[in-house]
């Protein structure tokens, strides 16, 4: 099975559409109040490369964001097939979840949020021998850049730095796509 585990900020929601929620506080976090009211728009291009990237090479997608905060898996679901896109199949676990990251590393509050989804992200692939392919996108910096201090980083990773383009960006689907056909 390939996987693409996707971050929302900064990848198919855009710089341009972030705060929406957050604007509506105190309605965020309620989960009777109305999808579209928890969550920002998702960029209409990036969504075209996303299900271009989806269409060539017959991946799932598990959400790794945290959004996963906000909504359920089946609300994502309806999410992202009311916006035309096949529906994710799963949400990485919380950081509380996970078992597989060890104590092998020194914690640091300047890579807390990437160091998390890491191994979320880590977690999920160890409950899952299932996966041959996979790929994690987002804005934070997770992969492990050939430096051996971040050895809680992904190999398998694609950066999308610019917040306003995200998977828009020039050789960012290639990059995605390459991780998944290998």
């Amino acid at each position: 099975m390939k996987v693409i585990f996707l971050d929302h900020d900064g990848v198919i929601c855009l710089a341009n559409n972030w705060g929406g929620r957050f604007k509506k506080k105190g309605y965020d976090s309620n989960p009777e109040t109305p999808l579209d009211v928890r969550m920002d728009n998702f960029d209409d291009k990036a969504i075209i490369v996303l299900k271009k990237i989806i269409e060539e090479t017959g991946c799932e997608l598990v959400i790794s964001s945290d959004w996963k905060r906000w909504g359920t898996l089946e609300q994502m679901k309806e999410m992202y097939i009311t916006r035309g896109i096949n529906p994710p199949i799963d949400l990485t676990p919380m950081l509380s979840e996970c078992t597989v990251h060890g104590n092998n590393f020194m914690w640091s509050p300047q890579w807390d949020l990437e160091q998390t989804r890491s191994i979320e992200i880590k977690q999920y692939l160890h409950n899952h021998p299932e996966i041959t392919h996979w790929v994690a996108v987002d804005d934070l910096d997770m992969g492990k850049n050939g430096e051996n201090w971040r050895d809680w980083g992904l190999d398998n990773f694609v950066l999308t730095p610019k917040s306003t383009e995200g998977i828009k960006q020039s050789g960012i689907k290639e990059r995605i796509i390459k991780f998944l056909n290998i």
